[in-house]
Order: C-alpha cells, then structure tokens, then sequence
C-alpha cells in the first residue's frame, strides 16, 4: 500500500517537473533565431548577441522661400544696441521720397535727422498730397506725427478694399513712435547680410556672438534682446564701427558663426563706410534710384535686400519690391485669386503669383505710399477683403 502511494507521489513530482520546465523553456523558434544570431568565436563559443542600434531619423528643415518676408529681416530695423534713453519724440517734417528714420552715423555717432517742424518758415511748408480746397499749407503739412495717416487715408481712397487691412493692422514702422527710432545702417546691413539663407533665431544668435567680438567682458547673449527698461546707458554692448569690423581678421569674424562668404561680405562693407563710399548723410539725402544702384554695388547686397534696407530701415515711403514673392501672393489674393491654385512658372524658373507688369500696374496707383501698401500685402491673407468687392 505504501508501495503504491510512493509511486503515485513520485509521478506527481515527477510531472510537475516536466511542467516548470516547458514554461521557461524557449521555443524551438526562438532558439533559432538566437542562434543564428551568434558567430563562433575561434575557441568555439558563440559570442553573445548585439542590440542593432537604432536608425537616426533626422528631420530637415524646410526650405526657405526664394525671396524672404518681412519676418527674415526683421533684424534690419530693430534699435540700435547704443540706444540712450529715448528723449521725447521731436515732430520733424517728413518726405515719402527721402529718408525719414533718425540715423545715426556709423563713425561720428552724429544724429541725422529731417528738420523739425518748428524750425521751418511759414511759407516753405510742404504737403506730400495735392491740397485740397479749403485747407491751408500748415494744415496739411506732412510730418513724422502725421505721416501714417496721411498715408492710410491715400491708400483708401485709391481702393477702398484698402480699408479692412488698416483697421486690423496697424503699421508701427511709419507711426510716429517708429519713426523716433535710431537705426544704425552700418547695423542694419550687416544684420541684412547676416539674416541670409538663416532662421530669425539663427540670425539673432549670430549677430548677437558677432557684437561680443568686439565688446570685452560681453557674454554671448550681451546683445540679445532689448535693455530693460530700468536699465540705463551702456547696459547693452555697442555695434561695432566700421573700422574695427575691416581690421578684424576673417577667422576671428568666422568664430560668430559667420560663413566665409557672409564675412567677407560685412567686411567689405565695413571698408565702404570707412571710405566715405557710404555715409549716413548720403543714405538720408539720396534719391532712390542712386540708393539702390550705390547699395546694390557691394558685394552682399542684392536689389531685395537694397529694398527692405530702404523701407525698414531708412523709413521710406515710396518702396516696392516687385521680386518678393510674399507680396506677390498677397497682391494676387488681394484682387480676388485663389492663390492656393495659383502658380504660374515666370522666366527663371521661378514660381510666380503674378507677373511683375500686373503687379507695377497696381502698385503704381497707390504712389507715393508703395512702401505702405507692400507691407499690407504681406498681411492681406489675414484679413477678408472680400466684402469689399
């Protein structure tokens, strides 16, 4: 009897032993794999096996448009990094066809500004839109105060469409607290320069190691950003001048982050200015036409960049910049097309909205505030003008 019993506890064991062994024990597949995942050493033993390592996915940037907007040179006309406490803002006369920022010269950090108001004669005021019947010469006189308004009111009466755009945006550019502004154009074209073929952030970031170049003590982030506004003068690390920049060798410029090329091009520029090539005073006085042939002459600086200098920076009215391919889409919207659908290929092999005859056609209507309508037809697709048709 305890024969027997014997037995049948032995079985037992002797099943449930063969149990805890299926359970851990790997399938006839699995052992496959994992041998054919190990090599024979030269001893014989199988080497243990390796984790593939996991495939890098890298994401690419997109590419930047052809021509960039407004939002790729928005270094051009930021404040210049010596700005003192801003005085109280002085009402100067204003001209659509000249320079209107307050510049001040790379060199002598002499301020170069129109006339203001109270010290021009009675009887040589100006206006820079035929008066009207009824009004006197110093009731319409164009002014940096009044300037913007002047302008909205022009671009509504061209094309009331016009009117929906100003109403939504308002252009601090040409309003009086933007034309108060200081701007460096040495600053402002190289920020032109270093702003090419790079992200706003990038660009930022370069310029901000570039002016640390040559500011002793100047952390990396010195210039980035704007002072506080409890901060006082010199709180923020000055743009170089010229001469500094052309006596730098271009390695030492190339450790901002700076490509070969865009060095020598600030470089370049830098020996314009040291020449007398390039003055402030020149930049304020000339007409457009010897602007953009006197800018376009330095290496670096193409016609769109020549432009949104002269619009941004140099504050003036009458700009248009018909190879901007934002305008050129904020036009085509603007006069009804569905640009979604819309791209017909232009000489070159460029993507064009529309053509540049279409395009001075309209634009010239709204003279001498091109600058002004341009910018609205950055922000056209923002706002529906559809109502107005």
């Amino acid at each position: 009897m305890a024969s027997r019993r014997s037995a049948r506890l032995a079985a037992m064991a002797a099943m449930a032993s063969d149990a805890n062994i299926a359970t851990v024990a790997p399938s006839a597949a699995s052992r496959k794999r994992k041998a054919a995942t190990q090599a024979p050493t030269a001893n014989g033993a199988l080497e243990a096996p390796s984790t593939p390592r996991r495939r890098r996915i890298v994401k690419l940037d997109a590419e930047d448009p052809p021509t960039p907007t407004p939002d790729a040179v928005s270094l051009i006309a930021e404040e210049a990094h010596t700005q003192k406490p801003k005085p109280a803002a002085v009402t100067r006369l204003a001209d659509p066809s000249r320079t209107n920022a307050l510049l001040r010269s790379p060199k002598t950090s002499r301020i170069i500004a129109s006339t203001p108001l109270d010290a021009v004669s009675p009887s040589k005021l100006r206006t820079s839109v035929k008066p009207t019947a009824g009004t006197t010469p110093a009731a319409i006189t164009t002014t940096t105060a009044n300037i913007l308004e002047e302008a909205c009111a022009h671009l509504i009466k061209v094309d009331p469409r016009m009117k929906p755009l100003i109403d939504k945006h308002y252009c601090r550019m040409f309003s009086p607290e933007g034309l108060a502004e200081q701007i460096d154009p040495f600053e402002a074209l190289c920020s032109s320069i270093i702003s090419q073929q790079v992200s706003g952030a990038a660009a930022k970031s370069i310029k901000a190691r570039f002016i640390a170049l040559f500011n002793s003590g100047s952390g990396p982030n010195a210039a980035d950003g704007p002072a506080d506004d409890n901060d006082g003068p010199g709180t923020r690390a000055s743009f170089p001048r010229p001469e500094e920049v052309a006596a730098t060798p271009l390695d030492r410029l190339r450790t901002a982050g700076l490509s070969q090329r865009k060095a020598e091009y600030i470089q370049g520029l830098a020996a314009k200015f040291g020449t007398g090539e390039l003055t402030a005073q020149m930049l304020a006085d000339a007409p457009d036409d010897e602007l953009l042939a006197r800018l376009t002459a330095v290496r670096g600086l193409g016609r769109w960049s020549a432009e949104m200098f002269a619009c941004f920076a140099l504050k003036r009215m009458d700009v248009f910049s018909l190879g901007d391919l934002g305008v050129q889409r904020g036009m085509a919207a603007f006069v009804g097309r569905d640009v979604a659908k819309l791209k017909a290929k232009g000489a070159g092999g460029k993507w064009k909205y529309m053509s540049e005859r279409e395009m001075v056609e309209i634009s010239d209507r709204f003279r001498p505030f091109r600058s002004l309508f341009m910018w609205y037809m950055w922000r056209v697709e923002e706002t529906d003008v559809s109502t107005m048709e």
